[in-house]
């Protein structure tokens, strides 16, 4: 995420109303085509947050944890539109340059009954740091004790910039990491096709056993030269990526430089080719043909946007015309797009044209879809048009 990317705002109580510019649908009578109105609508009415980064609803609830990117977490009730503090660990926390701060949370599978959060962010110091650690929460969820810190993970960033950040906890059950090559531009330092550091790399990691954490054996470099814990690498800003709930499949949006945004289908050991490629096109050299790399299933130029924000696969019912796609967004020019994830190639199509800097996408438990607006604070969920 490119975060010093500004755009102007609409207010948070502003609904878009948008056309689905093509739907193709396979029929048994052949193909056709349909053109739905969507709306976008404040989910929280006038309320608008600072900075909001990430947004999860509660596994044991309908509640939201909105993440703001100085160091907040607050827990907004549905019901009554009431926010309370759930956590705030903003004197632990650098979020000076633009792409740091609080930027990931994650909810043990079993929270409901241990308690266990776990929370990235980065850390003040020369360099700059990476953290992921491990909370317990009071009984009733509705407090982080942050007190209980146990540091899972902590990576030293050589630049400000591409830190990545995102956590989650796949099918599997292992958490999941996502980290940038490190920063500055061009990957000076050939992070993302070295193997012997966690930077442009995605991270698989078993935290239920020895602490802080081990490694699942069946990950790709267990017992070959390169670091354990990697799962997929050649990287450069994984910033939001997500697991498709249907099928288990993890879609990653690759922050891109100064060209193309890509969007991948990560798969286990994969080199997704940074900085050899930027998207499907060559980098530093003419001649870039690898088979070893793994092209996008998407990608846009530079002409569309600056800063890809990943998204989800819709699985909810409120869209059909939707169910099966892929939907994410540019931060800078607000646009969202979306694909048929059984379709191959993908046919990407513009779905909305908002003017929100789209920071994040968030997914209900009825597979519902919002944004986050990082420039104004406000929160929307996608409904159908009326």
């Amino acid at each position: 995420m490119k975060l010093s990317c500004r755009h102007s705002a609409r207010n948070s109580t502003v609904k878009f109303t948008i056309r689905l510019i093509v739907v193709t649908l396979w029929l048994n009578a052949g193909l056709a085509t349909a053109t739905p109105q969507i709306e976008l609508v404040a989910e929280f009415g006038n309320r608008t947050f600072a900075k909001p980064l990430a947004m999860y609803q509660a596994p044991d609830s309908r509640d939201w944890f909105v993440v703001e990117q100085a160091g907040r977490i607050l827990r907004v009730n549905t019901d009554k539109k009431v926010a309370r503090v759930f956590a705030d660990i903003s004197t632990r926390i650098d979020s000076e340059p633009n792409e740091a701060g609080l930027l990931g949370l994650a909810f043990h599978p079993r929270f409901s009954s241990n308690r266990r959060v776990f929370l990235s962010y980065t850390a003040g110091g020369d360099p700059l740091i990476s953290i992921v650690a491990e909370y317990r929460s009071n009984k009733t969820g509705d407090r982080l004790e942050a007190d209980s810190e146990r540091i899972v993970l902590q990576l030293d960033q050589p630049f400000g910039n591409h830190n990545g950040g995102q956590i989650s906890f796949g099918t599997d059950g292992y958490l999941y990491i996502g980290f940038g090559d490190g920063g500055a531009a061009g990957d000076p330092r050939g992070n993302g096709q070295n193997t012997n550091t966690l930077l442009g790399a995605l991270l698989r990691l078993d935290v239920d056993h020895e602490k802080p954490y081990t490694v699942p054996a069946d990950n790709p470099f267990y017992s070959r030269d390169g670091r354990a814990e990697i799962y997929a690498y050649g990287l450069r800003n994984p910033w939001r990526w997500s697991f498709d709930r249907k099928t288990g499949e993890l879609w990653l949006a690759d922050v891109g430089q100064n060209k193309w945004e890509e969007i991948n289908r990560i798969s286990k050991g994969g080199n997704y080719g940074w900085n050899i490629r930027e998207g499907r096109h060559c980098f530093r050299d003419r001649q870039c043909s690898n088979k070893k790399l793994i092209d996008p299933i998407a990608e846009y130029s530079h002409d569309q946007g600056c800063s890809v924000t990943g998204g989800y696969v819709y699985r909810g019912k409120k869209i059909p015309l939707l169910a099966g796609w892929y939907v994410f967004a540019d931060y800078c020019s607000g646009t969202i797009w979306g694909f048929d994830t059984q379709q191959t190639p993908a046919q990407v199509m513009q779905i909305l044209k908002t003017e929100t800097n789209i920071s994040s996408f968030a997914e209900a438990h009825d597979g519902e879809l919002f944004i986050l607006d990082h420039g104004k604070g406000g929160i929307f969920r996608l409904v159908p048009g009326r």
